[in-house]
């Protein structure tokens, strides 16, 4: 381990790199300790700490909602932004053959989802701040029309502020900018909880720690056992003589990973659980009868933990299965074997070639899709044992923690092979 630490710290630009990242997330930090004014401290706090789903936000943010800080509603509404036009391009053709036309036209996708962040930005942050009016603690501080306006502009340019911060991170190719960025926030908060932990131990709380611990090692053990495990598909090169030389031959493999899609599914799918309730909260007063209870039971049934923990699982699963998809396409894998003279031997070159590659593909991503579901809701099954909430919001916490350190190391480990084979 320590000699590939030397190889990391001694390659000039991964050094540079790295160092640029934990820059940004220092900054990242500082932002998220800067409160927005007019807010009780402790009054919040307390009500994060007893409220299941705002709890959950809070995980999500990094914590920062916690502090009623400008960057409080962490990158949530990119990511929604993200996924609304990933769906998009599923069902208009003209948005999909542009997020096809290669770098110009994902950035131009990538600047109406920037653009898209801004609305939603401001229906999120406003959502949240009714949700948390509504509650019986006293929060807010004389809360005027003009606060309110102010709040909404200032946690709205967070958001955007934290969105350019990820895209930073994310050009220096160690790694996906927005999950280190939701990393850096749990990771921050771990010695807070483990303090807590101590202060309030109590031995008739000793079963919930030992299970809570045993979850750890089990999400631990499984996503890392789920983010390296891999199907080897073998692909031989024909020969081809050109002159009185010949080139090709070769043998290698075309490795298909069972959790291609990483810790994505799961920030996903916690943003779409999160973004119901928040937009019912615009509708809990209305005047309209039907429209009003329409709302309080949208924003009951997300409460509810074993609609809750269903709705979770299907959106893991599902969007394992989506995003997978979009970077994994076997149609054009094939169609590049078939250009380089490469093929599985058994299967014929072109749509069949394909065909194969996306029937194994999906029976090894079912097994992964299946079992990423099964560690996303399993604090949710503990809890309802142990009736403890820290357990299910730790253990998300911990799910993405582990994988974004996977998906981290690996990203490094190829930047160092691939300068290891430039030297040679």
């Amino acid at each position: 381990m320590w000699e590939r630490l030397k190889s990391v710290w001694s390659i000039k630009e991964l050094r540079e790199s790295i160092l640029f990242v934990l820059g940004i997330l220092v900054i990242f930090r500082l932002a998220a300790h800067i409160p927005v004014p007019g807010i009780n401290a402790e009054a919040l706090k307390n009500f994060v700490d007893n409220n299941q789903f705002v709890g959950l936000l809070n995980v999500f943010s990094g914590g920062t909602l916690q502090n009623f800080s400008v960057v409080m509603m962490g990158v949530g509404p990119y990511i929604t932004a993200s996924i609304i036009f990933q769906l998009l391009g599923m069902i208009i053709p003209s948005l999909e053959e542009l997020q096809k036309e290669g770098e110009a036209g994902q950035q131009r996708v990538n600047q109406w989802t920037r653009l898209l962040a801004v609305p939603l930005g401001i229906l999120q942050s406003y959502g949240m701040i009714n949700l948390l009016r509504q509650s019986q603690a006293s929060i807010f501080i004389d809360l005027t029309p003009f606060k309110l306006a102010t709040i909404l502009i200032t946690v709205t340019a967070g958001t955007i502020f934290l969105m350019w911060l990820g895209e930073l991170i994310t050009e220096k190719n160690v790694g996906n900018g927005i999950s280190i960025l939701i990393f850096a926030g749990i990771v921050s908060s771990l010695p807070t909880a483990v303090q807590r932990a101590f202060v309030t131990f109590d031995k008739s709380q000793m079963v919930q720690l030992l299970a809570f611990a045993i979850l750890g090692l089990v999400t631990i053990v499984g996503v890392v056992f789920m983010s390296q495990g891999q199907r080897i598909i073998p692909i031989q090169y024909a020969r081809q003589q050109r002159g009185t030389r010949m080139f090709g031959g070769v043998s290698t493999h075309l490795p298909i990973r069972v959790n291609m899609a990483g810790v994505i599914p799961i920030i996903f799918a916690i943003s779409m659980v999160l973004f119901p309730p928040l937009i019912a909260q615009f509708f809990v007063h209305a005047q309209t009868a039907w429209v009003a209870g329409f709302a309080e039971n949208v924003i009951s049934f997300f409460q509810n933990q074993l609609y809750y923990g269903i709705i979770y699982f299907v959106l893991v699963f599902g969007f394992t299965f989506f995003y997978t998809g979009i970077v994994f396409q076997p149609d054009k894998v094939a169609e590049n074997l078939q250009k380089q003279g490469g093929f599985i031997p058994g299967i014929r070159p072109g749509s069949a070639t394909a065909e194969y590659l996306e029937r194994v593909t999906n029976r090894v991503l079912l097994a992964g899709a299946i079992f990423l579901a099964l560690i996303a809701v399993l604090p949710l099954i503990v809890q309802n044992f142990m009736g403890t909430r820290t357990l299910a919001i730790g253990g998300t916490s911990l799910l993405i923690v582990v994988s974004v350190a996977i998906e981290t190391m690996n990203k490094i480990e190829s930047q160092i092979t691939m300068r290891e084979y430039d030297h040679l």
